[in-house]
């Protein structure tokens, strides 16, 4: 079928890149136009046909193909869902078939497209009440302080935003090469020969140089029993924050096996990076084997990521069911072959806790700090303490000689 200028394809292109850049892809007036001159020029025949011309036009980046999909799923009403709304006014049986899992970006996609319904929808006065709010506190700081196995769907929407706004760390350390400073105290023998080749050797000039300075590889064994899966896909979303603000990011996930995620948390879209995890993970909510993943990851990965000042985020409960004979062994395999070893769990939330349980005995005298990592401010906390020395509240020997006293 011919498009033609005077229909309404060209208005209903237009919203449709509205709907897409609110919902974050880069769609300029420039696109917009190209993609309405591409409509007219190959016309409009079959729906995949229409689909591909404006997927050529307005999507620029791999990471904005989900978000077009869904946008152009939903924007152009397609079969399956005036399918499932005339099964919902239907009087039939009811449907018993699964339910599809959510798609990537598809709240966003959702969110952009009913935007204008919800701000054109008319306000209603509320009276104003004042509120003595001295003895009170706000949302925002219950919401940080509140469990993350407590909150609700909408609380844990919340959470992910402020994990997404939250400082990350810029902790630098110094390697051994060198970079051209004005400023360094160092003189730099070949970019002063390398200088004077220009001249002819007639002008040599001093040249200086420092040490650079970069990111140390941040390395995260994350545990994802069933005891600690809420926890580590809460933790997930932080990482991959992380993951785009600097590099050398190594996520691994352990329960009965170690899974390497490094390459699934790279995708820039969130919603996609999560379900690329998910898919790829066999194990998730099952048991947990502490000491075998372990040593997994010291005979296979260590060499590989535990570089140049490696820190290393473990996140467990520390509950092993397994023998702990090799587990001391390890961790301090662990411990001696990066620079900091951090030790998250969530199980300092309960004020009464006790390292009495022999996976925290074996595993609580290798590691540098003990962390909580149950809360928006324990993320908080993590985020300032990996761009500075540890304090002593984090002490993992506070918790030794703790326990040491009460067996005395």
């Amino acid at each position: 079928m011919e498009a033609t200028e005077d229909g309404r394809i060209a208005d209903n292109i237009v919203y449709f890149a509205r709907t897409l850049r609110k919902a974050g892809m880069r769609v300029g007036p420039a696109s917009v136009k190209d993609a309405i001159e591409a409509v007219l020029a190959a016309g409009i025949g079959s729906r995949d046909d229409f689909y591909w011309t404006l997927h050529a036009v307005l999507v620029s980046r791999h990471e904005d193909h989900p978000v077009f999909d869904e946008a152009f799923r939903l924007f152009w009403k397609s079969r399956e869902l005036i399918e499932k709304l005339l099964a919902m006014f239907s009087p039939v049986a009811p449907d018993t078939r699964e339910k599809q899992k959510p798609r990537a970006a598809e709240n966003r996609v959702s969110q952009a497209m009913f935007e204008g319904h919800q701000n054109s929808a008319p306000r209603q006065e509320i009276p104003e009440i004042e509120v003595d709010a001295r003895f009170t506190f706000s949302g925002n700081e219950v919401l940080r302080a509140k469990d993350f196995a407590q909150m609700n769907a909408a609380e844990m929407a919340d959470a992910k935003k402020a994990i997404a706004e939250l400082r990350l760390p810029f902790d630098m350390v110094r390697t051994r090469r060198f970079r051209a400073d004005p400023h360094g105290r160092r003189i730099d023998p070949r970019a002063m020969m390398r200088s004077a080749a220009r001249t002819g050797g007639e002008l040599i000039l001093p040249k200086f140089r420092s040490a650079r300075e970069v990111h140390p590889p941040l390395v995260v064994l994350a545990d994802i029993s069933g005891s600690m899966s809420q926890y580590t896909r809460i933790f997930l979303h932080f990482l991959h924050a992380l993951t785009e603000k600097r590099r050398r990011v190594h996520t691994f996930v352990f329960g009965t096996r170690l899974t390497n995620l490094t390459r699934q948390m790279r995708h820039r879209d969130p919603d996609a990076a999560l379900a690329d995890c998910s898919a790829a993970v066999k194990d998730w909510s099952g048991g947990t084997r502490i000491g075998d993943t372990l040593a997994e990851f010291n005979k296979q990965w260590s060499r590989r990521v535990l570089g140049q000042g490696a820190v290393v985020l473990l996140i467990t409960d520390g509950l092993e069911r397994d023998d702990v004979t090799g587990l001391s062994e390890e961790m301090e395999r662990l411990d001696k072959s990066c620079r900091r070893l951090i030790w998250l769990n969530p199980l300092l939330r309960f004020e009464g806790f006790e390292a009495r349980a022999r996976g925290v005995k074996a595993m609580l005298p290798h590691v540098d700090e003990f962390r909580s990592v149950h809360n928006l401010d324990a993320l908080a906390d993590l985020c300032a303490s990996l761009d500075k020395k540890s304090v002593s509240s984090v002490d993992p020997r506070r918790w030794l000689d703790a326990g040491a006293r009460r067996a005395a």
